[in-house]
């Protein structure tokens, strides 16, 4: 008999007794916009799964240990932004403080859809699209994006500002390409 988890609270409970019928239900719950996050910090796909399968094996380690201090959502994000600046750790991060620079109040020239935007974000350096995906996606703040990936604020905020010059610049080409 199937056992269903109304309440958070109790899906927690069951996931602290190690019910493997609760964890695959949290697992169920989240997987998607789990994936989605480690995917835009990431974009591959194969990285992005051994991220999703790593961190929630690292939520099941530690479920025990959460105290409910913010939402569940909230927390199993924390995990696996941490698992994806691990992986991606190795990487340079974040270009250098020279190549940033400053742009006025640019518009695009067109429409773009959410598809166009996914692949010029997928083409930003790994570090401006860590930063962007965590700020402008995610809705973390300056402060929040230097702890987690401890830089300073104004290291987050040139990097943010690079990266929206770069998808600028991206999106502005792909939309001249289209008038052809």
């Amino acid at each position: 008999m199937k056992q269903i988890y109304p309440q958070e609270n109790q899906l927690i409970k069951a996931c602290q007794e190690n019910d493997s019928q609760a964890q695959f239900e949290l697992f169920e719950r989240y997987k998607v916009a789990m994936f989605n996050l480690v995917y835009r910090m990431s974009y591959d796909y194969d990285l992005a799964n051994d991220i999703l399968q790593e961190g929630f094996i690292e939520v099941f380690r530690n479920i025990s240990k959460f105290r409910q201090e913010s939402t569940l959502g909230a927390w199993i994000k924390k995990i696996m932004i941490r698992k994806a600046l691990k992986q991606i750790n190795g990487m340079q991060l974040h270009e250098s403080l020279e190549t940033v620079v400053e742009v006025g109040g640019e518009m695009l020239e067109g429409w773009i859809d959410g598809e166009m935007l996914d692949q010029a974000i997928a083409q930003l350096p790994k570090g401006a699209r860590t930063v962007f995906v965590l700020f402008e996606v995610e809705g973390y703040t300056h402060q929040e994006v230097a702890k987690l990936l401890q830089i300073t604020e104004s290291t987050s905020k040139s990097q943010l500002h690079y990266a929206k010059k770069l998808l600028k610049e991206l999106l502005n080409k792909e939309l001249k390409h289209e008038k052809r």
